[in-house]
């Protein structure tokens, strides 16, 4: 069966969402944590002692410990301040005390709602403090000048992506998507383009981020241009939806690279011109299809389909029978990669999380802050990919070996070498 990402956001095992909210949360809680202290130590530099040496210092950082969200466990190590100002009214030393995570707490629901929030009211100046205001009570000591040294950062991470060489990262399979997450890009359509790749030891890897037409040839090709100036070679199989943009720009950039509809994206739109009392029957019957323990039997189930639907709904059906082709294409691959390749389902269980966080936002700052934003959630993300099942037949793809329905029946002259 395919793993489908369900309109909360939400799989099967239900713990995509979480991991990826705690790791987005641990990452912003060292970035605050850090800008904080940074801050603080900016404004006392003036603050020296007669030997001219600045009273308030870094001094390393704490040992880490657990803070208990909502999401669950985060651990962080917060940074460590040495303060040697003394208070002329009561002779004490004077101390930081982190306004964002003081040294007592050790529980907070509330940080796990706002952590991930600071990727989307982040990214304008505007935003941030009164964001951090409505979760923690306070501006937490980060200024706007603060803020917008953060986001800078995660432009220049984000260009530097886009820009890095891809000669050397070799994408057998691809998965190719547009998404529309909640947040402020140039025009009023679009969208964020998304590739998203398995190397060769079969590890799951994001290639490219940008903004673009979903169903804008020029807009796929445009990106996917820039991956070949960068060195990307054709990948074996390109996995996408339904967008005409998409297909026509790869025949033009990568023309030997094989193409596979997305199943979901397909069920989909089969639903859509069906009426409801004719959906639950169509499903099952699709089912049979891209279930179908090889090529021959999934025909005979499209030809089943087509009996069934044809006389009532002929739309529906030719969105199966004019694509049979490239919705069958998978059955030349490994077995153990159907799962992966039926679907954009690993574009949209990642994205799952960027909708979900963005669904609640008014905005988020300029275009190129927003595409910031998406590339730093995608990235916390990336760490938890696993590699595909039957991970070591990637190479053997690669290297030109041969499948039939599944199953190795030729290996190349350089494999067998």
């Amino acid at each position: 069966m395919l793993s489908v990402v369900n309109d909360n956001g939400s799989t099967a095992t239900g713990s995509l969402i979480d991991e990826i909210v705690r790791e987005g949360a641990r990452r912003m809680l060292a970035a605050a944590l850090e800008a904080e202290v940074d801050q603080y130590i900016a404004e006392l530099a003036a603050e020296r002692n007669e030997r001219g040496r600045r009273l308030v210092v870094r001094n390393g950082h704490h040992r880490p410990r657990t803070v208990t969200t909502a999401a669950g466990p985060v651990e962080v190590r917060a940074p460590r301040v040495n303060d040697r100002r003394v208070d002329e009214a009561t002779g004490e030393r004077q101390r930081f005390s982190s306004k964002i995570l003081p040294p007592w707490c050790r529980k907070s629901p509330k940080i796990s709602e706002v952590l991930p929030l600071l990727y989307l009211h982040g990214l304008s100046s505007g935003d941030f403090v009164p964001a951090l205001e409505q979760f923690l009570g306070s501006s937490a000591g980060l200024s706007a000048a603060t803020v917008n040294r953060l986001t800078k950062q995660w432009q220049d991470d984000h260009a530097a992506f886009q820009r890095r060489d891809l000669s050397e990262s070799d994408y057998v399979y691809v998965w190719a998507d547009g998404l529309h997450p909640k947040v402020r890009l140039g025009q009023a359509h679009s969208c964020v383009l998304v590739l998203m790749g398995v190397r060769a030891d079969g590890r799951k890897e994001l290639i490219a981020l940008a903004e673009g037409l979903r169903e804008s040839t020029e807009s796929w090709a445009d990106l996917l241009r820039d991956c070949r100036r960068r060195g990307m070679r054709d990948p074996e199989l390109v996995v996408g939806d339904g967008a005409m943009g998409l297909w026509r720009a790869l025949a033009e950039v990568f023309p030997q690279a094989r193409h596979q509809r997305c199943w979901v994206h397909k069920v989909r739109n089969v639903m859509n011109a069906l009426p409801k009392s004719a959906q639950s029957g169509a499903k099952k019957a699709l089912q049979e299809i891209y279930n179908a323990e090889d090529r021959d039997h999934a025909e005979k189930a499209i030809e089943a389909f087509a009996r069934t639907y044809r006389a009532k709904w002929p739309k529906a059906v030719a969105k199966i029978t004019d694509d049979a082709e490239e919705l069958l294409a998978f059955y030349d691959f490994p077995a153990e990669h159907w799962i992966h390749l039926r679907t954009t389902n690993p574009i949209e269980s990642t994205f799952s999380t960027v909708k979900l966080r963005t669904k609640v936002t008014r905005g988020a700052g300029s275009p190129a802050a927003a595409l910031a934003m998406v590339f730093k959630l995608v990235e916390s993300a990336q760490e938890r990919w696993r590699a595909i099942t039957g991970a070591h037949l990637v190479a053997l793809v690669r290297s030109g070996a041969k499948f039939e329905n599944g199953v190795l029946v030729e290996r190349s002259e350089r494999i067998a070498a």
